[in-house]
């Protein structure tokens, strides 16, 4: 009998890719579920849910992911990010399933020098990431968890910054973009085969519970990722680098938030793909299906 994996939050960058790698890894049976279907916040349903389909695997991509929204919605942000993840962990735990949850770059202040290993002290700027790191101290009460941070993650679906900068790139004949943060934009698609790769692992060594730093290789700031995207894109838009000062948002970033992802690669023995190998790929995804 195949194994189930639950996938929360099914709709979003990250939910949407697993969907579509799902064929791949024929020896699991995915079991997709967004608001719509199950409503984490309803723990009663969720618990029976889970004990009805006895899922081995509970992935859980859902998430309150507007960053400067949640400066004035924390309450919102805290029980998606932190609430629900630590309930999820504790009725996996009850049930003998593991925990596999999604976290983020910005628990970091972004300070450090290097790329953060996953031991780094964490100290979020933003409610977003205060809220985000809160769920990872919620789940990590729980011995079957799996926590994977990662940064700047883009996708085919939903919104992200690429799509946003190839309509304003259409739109205005030129934008400024900041270039005093660095870090390293992800493809959701990335994420998702290591998570599938964490799962087959699982299968025949012992479940690597802990945290996990996982993004593409490389580094950049957002103003050499909007000249990436128009580059590629064949957009004649000028890109202008500023400074984080001269374009203030309501939420503070990190201006380093690189991750050390040595520990991923040698326990899964993998290869990470370089960022621009990655978003080229995504990127002819997203014009194959848009009128851009």
């Amino acid at each position: 009998m195949k194994k189930k994996i639950l996938v929360t939050g099914s709709k979003g960058q990250l939910g949407s890719e697993l969907y579509l790698l799902q064929n791949d890894y024929q020896a699991f049976e995915f079991l997709f579920h967004d608001v719509d279907t199950l409503d984490l916040t309803d723990y009663k349903k969720v618990e029976l849910f889970i004990e009805v389909n006895k899922p081995a695997y509970i992935v859980n991509c859902a998430a309150y992911t507007a960053v400067d929204k949640a400066e004035t919605e924390s309450a919102a942000a805290y029980l998606v990010n932190a609430e629900v993840p630590g309930k999820l962990a504790e009725i996996a735990a009850k049930n003998h399933c593991f925990f596999i949850h999604i976290s983020t770059d910005y628990v970091f202040d972004g300070k450090n020098y290097k790329p953060y290993a996953e031991d780094d002290i964490t100290n979020p700027l933003s409610v977003y990431g205060k809220s985000k790191l809160a769920g990872e101290q919620q789940v990590m009460q729980y011995q079957n968890s799996l926590i994977i941070r990662t940064s700047w993650l883009y996708s085919q679906f939903g919104h992200n910054f690429i799509k946003t900068i190839l309509r304003l790139a259409k739109e205005r004949e030129a934008l400024s973009i900041v270039f005093d943060q660095a870090g390293t934009p992800t493809n959701a698609a990335d994420l998702a085969t290591a998570i599938c790769k964490f799962l087959s692992f699982s299968e025949n060594n012992p479940f690597p519970k802990g945290i996990y730093h996982f993004s593409n290789e490389g580094v950049c700031s957002w103003y050499d990722f909007a000249r990436e995207i128009t580059e590629q894109a064949g957009l004649a838009c000028k890109i202008s680098p500023i400074t984080t000062d001269q374009y203030p948002l309501p939420a503070p970033r990190p201006h380093y938030s690189v991750l050390n992802k040595s520990k991923i690669k040698q326990t899964l023995g993998i290869e990470i793909p370089y960022w621009k190998d990655s978003f080229r790929t995504c990127l002819a995804n997203i014009l194959k299906t848009t009128n851009h």
